[in-house]
């Protein structure tokens, strides 16, 4: 007889609430094994919401959800909170095309009262909720919850010191888990984990136990002393002495898988007043074995066999970008003693964890803290030294006024490598590397390369690392194209592209395209010459400089040009060419720019989006034959 699980009768918080405190263990261990059940079939984020599943139950048991508004930054511990508010039904849809986002959406539900996707957020968004509530003269709690990653970025700061300034009723849960994607690092971390871990916590933890223990029969007013005198010297012994300094109430730290704790904990909180901080400390990957001893690899991956633990191997033979990168880096640093090698947070996920144990003391992960990232190099530089800022192309969006200012103002050579240009897949649009040869191409000074195949990115960063000022190296998500890759890197002229495909009879369009577009640009091509239809194909190289010589070689016989690109259309590589054609002719040729929509795309497999913008093969086969017919 199958058992009947709680978790199917919880349609939403009002369910959950109607549970025994004793029944939430149970419910607890139940959604752990429908999140293992369907990440390890579709992928996902799996370590930080195995930590949170107690947390989560907390809170929505605790508060009344969403008239009291749960903030959660990133997103990441949210699969729980998902489960909990009526998206059980469709779960197994996380992260797929058409299905739930694997981040918080306010257009996916009233509980999701702020979107997620980027850290450090939550609490400067709880905050602005609290005054918006309070200026309607609503009272109602507000409760965020931030990771102690997202305490490694300044914005994180910011919202606490306003909310401690303004003494606002604002609940912020710290998150304790000593995890971002990868280990927490820097001296905030550190002083957390040893607060928290030392010899002189717990042994005072330890002696206070033990001295109660001893008075089995202490009256309820003595205890209620003996507690307050416990929490006052929490205070001291813990990171609370930090919060305490920006007028917030410290309680903790708490354990986060304890349900029973957890409730007490914030039922009483619930009544208190002003600015409050509870510490809860959890374990990332909690529940599942694989997880807790490699929590940075479950943090997120892809599909997985849940008996094991393992992937499977991959199919393809050909490296990833990321990979090549890699290498590249570890080959440049041995051959320039200048080069040093910096992250945000992502030593795994940019490439750069084999550099940091080839060079320990040339690798710099500075946390969630990207600003601070670029000015960090720029200083670098200043000094003589060649950084390598490596950080996704969506996350280097948080250091604009840095690359603007700090780099390219003072013409310091630092190179951006910005992996995941373009559209990324399940994640979506918090994560798809949509705009950054519209940010970049505007700054001065700026140089912005986008290699077809995973050979010329190690010519690319060759030339970066040889250039004399800012420099801008942006590669897809995934694997290269298979192209064989060069022992050694060639530098290549700046500014300059070449034709990537001529067809055998006079072409009558071009087709000019950057980065990972160019070679389903050359397969379109291919397929259009089959019906008469004769397009050359340029592989730009570069989207500032223009390579304008070319441009004009290459649209000078033609009927008509297109732009391809993984950006968006406005600003991008399209516009480029389009403002040099503005300053040659009085009458623009017919130029048509193929890239990313004015809008945000969603989330689904690589693949299918780029089916669905019209930017892979067929897709630019179809605007093509489309334009051809209307002459």
């Amino acid at each position: 007889m199958t058992k009947t699980r709680l978790l199917d009768g919880i349609k939403g918080p009002k369910d959950l609430k109607r549970l025994n405190k004793n029944q939430l263990p149970r419910l607890a261990e139940e959604i752990r094994e429908e999140m293992l059940e369907t990440v390890s079939a579709t992928g996902g984020h799996l370590s930080s919401n195995l930590g949170a599943v107690e947390l989560a139950i907390a809170l929505h048991y605790c508060f009344d959800t969403p008239h009291d508004r749960l903030i959660w930054d990133v997103g990441h511990q949210a699969y729980p909170h998902k489960l909990l508010t009526g998206r059980l039904d469709r779960f197994k849809t996380i992260r797929q095309f058409g299905g739930l986002s694997g981040f918080l959406r306010r257009d996916e539900s009233p509980y999701d009262v702020f979107g997620g996707g980027h850290a450090s957020t939550s609490i400067s968004a709880a905050l602005g909720i609290s005054e918006g509530l309070c200026q309607k003269g609503v009272k109602q709690k507000v409760v965020a919850v931030i990771g102690d990653g997202g305490l490694t970025n300044g914005l994180a700061f910011e919202g606490l010191n306003q909310a401690g300034d303004l003494e606002k009723n604002l609940i912020v849960v710290l998150n304790h888990n000593e995890m971002s994607i990868s280990g927490n690092v820097g001296a905030l971390s550190n002083w957390f984990s040893e607060k928290l871990t030392g010899p002189k916590f717990q042994s005072v933890r330890s002696e206070i136990k033990r001295v109660l223990s001893t008075f089995p029969t202490l009256g309820p007013e003595l205890v209620k002393v003996i507690r307050r005198v416990v929490e006052s010297s929490k205070v001291l012994l813990t990171p609370g002495i930090l919060f305490e300094g920006f007028n917030f109430q410290y309680v903790g730290p708490v354990d986060g898988h304890d349900s029973e704790d957890l409730l007490r904990v914030f039922k009483r909180v619930r009544a208190l007043e002003g600015p409050i901080l509870v510490h809860v400390v959890t374990q990332k990957g909690k529940g599942y074995s694989f997880a807790e001893q490699d929590p940075e690899r479950f943090h997120g991956l892809g599909s997985f066999d849940l008996k094991s633990g393992k992937s499977p191997k991959s199919k393809s033979n050909i490296p990833s970008y990321t990979k090549v990168f890699s290498d590249s880096m570890i080959e440049l640093a041995a051959q320039h003693r200048n080069l040093v090698a910096i992250t945000a947070a992502m030593p795994s996920g940019t490439g750069l964890a084999e550099f940091s144990r080839t060079f320990p003391k040339r690798f710099y992960d500075v946390g969630i803290a990207e600003g601070h990232a670029v000015t960090f190099a720029a200083g670098m530089a200043a000094e003589g030294l060649k950084p390598v800022v490596a950080i996704y192309s969506t996350f280097l969006q948080r250091a604009f006024d840095q690359i603007v200012h700090d780099v390219a103002l003072q013409k310091l050579p630092v190179i951006f490598a910005l992996d995941r240009g373009g559209l990324v897949g399940e994640d979506g649009p918090t994560h798809h590397g949509c705009l950054d040869l519209s940010y970049l191409r505007m700054i001065p000074n700026m140089v912005i390369a986008a290699p077809s195949n995973e050979d010329e990115l190690k010519d690319m960063l060759l030339t970066a690392v040889e250039y004399d000022g800012p420099f801008a190296v942006r590669y897809p998500r995934g694997d290269g194209e298979g192209i064989e890759i060069k022992d050694n890197a060639e530098t290549v002229e700046i500014g300059k592209g070449e034709v990537a495909y001529e067809p055998d009879e006079k072409a009558s369009i071009t087709i000019l395209a950057i980065g990972s577009r160019v070679y389903p640009a050359i397969e379109a091509a291919r397929h259009l010459a089959e019906d008469a239809i004769y397009c050359r194909v340029v592989n730009a190289k570069f989207v500032k400089p223009l390579d304008t010589e070319l441009i004009d070689q290459s649209c000078s016989d033609v009927e008509q040009i297109f732009t391809v690109e993984d950006n968006v259309i406005k600003g991008g590589f399209g516009s480029a060419v389009l403002e040099y054609f503005s300053e040659k002719f009085e009458t623009l040729p017919k130029v048509k720019l193929l890239g990313l929509p004015d809008s945000f795309v969603t989330h689904g497999a690589q693949s299918i989006l780029y089916g669905e913008v019209g930017l892979d093969s067929a897709g630019i086969e179809k605007s093509i034959r489309s334009t051809s017919q209307k002459k």
